[in-house]
């Protein structure tokens, strides 16, 4: 499925559909510290999490 690819830097936001947004709170070396705010009907998981939910065998 394509994507979309963006570059963000500590407090910068991503905007999806008026109603979701995505912060960048932190970085590091090896990961990144988000904060995610959506309406309460959107499921928001960790992919291992969906995965695991859903039944799913991992790439």
């Amino acid at each position: 499925m394509p994507g979309l690819s963006l570059r963000r830097k500590k407090g910068e936001r991503i905007i999806i559909n008026d109603d979701i947004t995505i912060t960048v709170l932190d970085i590091s070396s090896n990961a990144v510290l988000i904060n995610v705010q959506a309406p309460k009907e959107t499921q928001v998981d960790r992919e291992e999490i969906y995965i695991k939910k859903k039944g799913l065998k991992s790439e």
